[in-house]
């Protein structure tokens, strides 16, 4: 219950809770705090009520929190059971007081809370910030990153926050105008929870008039599960009402929820300001009961490539929260997710540790995984342009499962979707093997950084002469799942940059050339030129079947690591040694000719050692790689090009 001196702002600023000199500690905020709050006190956005939102979302978690705390210490809450938040205004003295009796803060709670970020990428977020002129993309990030409660600066250059944490005996005062630094000192509150004092500024106005905050609170605010009262302080007065409906959504029937009241619970357990992508809303019933209420996003979360790759899936049993952080209750790779799932079967007093390996836990976790999957299913057949925008936001990510979940891999495959040679658009795997000729064998693939990279690879140009098509695989994970999953639907993956390309049987409708008018004692002259001048640096020196246009490729041996991934591996520190790879050389290029004829000649192999490893250089930097040796890369062009100009 709120004191006097929590809901008066009068009272507040007489009562002993006024910061004397002695007894207030200054702190600096961490610089990117400072950062943030340079923007919020200085912001125009438009969408300026989204700090309502977030402190009441807030508030929220603090209550869901200390009920949990409860169950296993019912002393916290044994003198006020009942939870509940207040929004109290005060227009006369221009300030908005949000209150709650959830599990507050204590001193270095505040200080871990309010003056300082603790997430990665926080430079990152506020570059974006920053950059962007969308009002809504701005308001999205906000919540979306954890930093709701700076979003009050928007609408306000005075901010206390007045704390007790449950079972604790001592209150504490937050003060800061958002410049550059806050101040903590010990205050007086009589009971538990969080009193946000908010001092309005002139251009906010309308924040404190009452339909306005009602309107809020309704659009924003009305599926949260604890009452949200307004009070009206007027010529000394008060007058209080309950705004929200109060009731979990998810227990509510379908047919009494409007696309409306989904979207702002959607952004209430997202912490986003997109529109859900997908909405699945379902109860279970029978040997274990439990619903779900959850959403696929419309936009990536920020924190999608986190390394620690945590779901933020909320579990509920009974109503009653327990955990934000339950990475039992769905897989990684559908961390995307965003939602809740409540349990009719766990019991009350479940602890964290006792969620894993937990039998109804797992039952729940392979139920709403194949649900999800299901639905995604149905989804790629009846709207296959949606399912594509889908893709594109999460398809990297729900690659991982085709890595690490063996039981699922196969409905995980027929989802996944990849850019082509020989097609517009995104294809599927059947797409692929739909249009496969009766010969072909193999489903040809080819991984690289990204798609305009893989493209102008000189690997996929003797594939494009003969018309087969290649999929692009451009995802970091692609090249891990390879190694797990050797075909589909009885074709089996093939590399176009590893081994040697089976193409002098595939016809085109032109006149093949033999391939003993390739093999000349000019062609086998520099074949043994090279494979002399560039031992040590590649394991073997060909002809090529695969190249039409390039004079020269890089290619993996059969059996060897593929290209992409050995250097992807030796990025990470994660390979010491790399396996010497195959040098191809197309017989039909003029380069290779002009070389060939010289490679007959005496003394060929000193006199072109040069150019032997300026054609290995070319093949590097084709990769996306550096010569080996750029500064004798760059002397052996300087020779070349000046003996040629003499």
């Amino acid at each position: 219950m709120t004191t006097d001196t929590e809901t008066n702002p009068e009272n507040i600023e007489k009562s002993e809770n006024t910061e004397k000199p002695e007894n207030v500690e200054k702190h600096g905020f961490q610089a990117e705090v400072s950062r943030l709050l340079h923007m919020m006190v200085h912001s125009v956005y438009s969408e300026r009520e989204i700090f309502l939102r977030e402190l009441i979302s807030n508030a929220s978690d603090a209550c869901d929190k200390l009920r949990y705390e409860a169950l296993t210490k019912p002393e916290l809450t044994k003198d006020d059971a009942d939870f509940k938040i207040t929004v109290t205004l005060d227009e006369e003295k221009k300030v908005l007081t949000l209150s709650d009796n959830g599990i507050g803060m204590s001193r270095e709670d505040l200080i871990s809370h309010l003056g300082t970020i603790a997430r990665s990428g926080t430079s990152a977020f506020m570059d974006k910030m920053a950059e962007s002129e969308d009002d809504k993309n701005n308001a999205n990030m906000i919540g979306q990153f954890g930093v709701g409660f700076y979003s009050v600066f928007m609408v306000s250059e005075d901010i206390k926050v007045i704390s007790r944490k449950a079972g604790a005996d001592e209150s504490w005062m937050w003060h800061s105008d958002g410049i550059g630094e806050y101040s903590l000192s010990p205050a007086k509150k009589a009971a538990r929870g969080t009193d946000i004092i908010i001092h309005i500024k002139d251009d906010a106005k309308e924040f404190l008039e009452e339909h306005r905050i009602r309107s809020i609170i309704k659009t924003y605010s009305d599926h949260i599960a604890i009452p949200i009262s307004l009070v009206l302080t007027k010529d000394g007065e008060e007058k209080s009402e309950k705004v929200n409906d109060g009731t979990a959504l998810w227990v509510r029937p379908k047919s009494d929820i409007t696309e409306e009241q989904y979207k702002e619970f959607y952004h209430h357990v997202g912490h986003t300001m997109d529109d859900p992508w997908m909405t699945l809303h379902y109860r279970a019933e029978g040997v274990i009961e439990y619903s779900v209420l959850m959403f696929i996003p419309s936009q990536p979360p920020m924190d999608l490539f986190d390394p620690a790759r945590k779901t933020r899936t909320k579990l509920y049993v009974k109503r009653i929260f327990i955990t934000d952080d339950c990475e039992d209750l769905i897989p990684s790779y559908l961390r995307f997710m965003r939602g809740i799932v409540d349990s009719e079967d766990l019991p009350l007093n479940i602890s964290r540790e006792m969620l894993q390996n937990n039998p109804v836990m797992t039952k729940i976790r392979g139920a709403v995984t194949k649900k999800i999957l299901s639905e995604l299913e149905k989804k790629a057949a009846k709207d296959p342009e949606a399912y594509n925008l889908f893709w594109k936001a999460f398809g990297a990510v729900l690659k991982e499962g085709i890595y690490e979940d063996f039981s699922r891999r196969d409905q995980l495959m027929k989802l996944a979707r990849f850019e082509s040679t020989s097609a517009e658009g995104l294809q599927s795997f059947d797409d692929y093997v739909g249009r496969m000729p009766e010969d072909q064998e193999n489903i040809y693939y080819i991984t690289g950084e990204n798609l305009e990279v893989a493209k102008r690879s000189p690997q996929l140009e003797g594939f494009r002469a003969k018309d087969i098509e290649v999929l692009f695989l451009t995802d970091s994970v692609d090249d891990f799942w390879l190694q797990m999953v050797p075909e589909y639907d009885g074709k089996k993956f093939q590399s176009v940059t590893r081994g040697v390309a089976d193409l002098d049987n595939k016809k085109d409708g032109k006149d093949e050339k033999d391939e003993a008018e390739k093999t000349t004692p000019e062609m086998d002259a520099l074949i043994g030129l090279l494979k002399v001048n560039l031992e040590g640096s590649v394991k073997d020196v060909r002809l090529s079947n695969r190249l039409t246009d390039s004079a020269v490729c890089l290619i993996a041996d059969d059996g060897d690591m593929d290209i992409h991934l050995q250097r992807i591996l030796k990025q990470h520190q994660q390979l010491d040694q790399t396996t010497l790879r195959v040098l191809e050389i197309n017989a039909d290029h003029p380069l290779i000719k002009a070389i060939a004829a010289a490679s007959i000649k005496d003394g060929s192999i000193d006199a072109l050692k040069d150019a032997a490893n300026l054609l290995l250089d070319q093949a590097r930097i084709m990769e996306g790689e550096m010569p080996e040796d750029p500064v004798a890369f760059a002397g052996r062009l300087s020779t070349i090009m000046t003996n040629s100009l003499t």
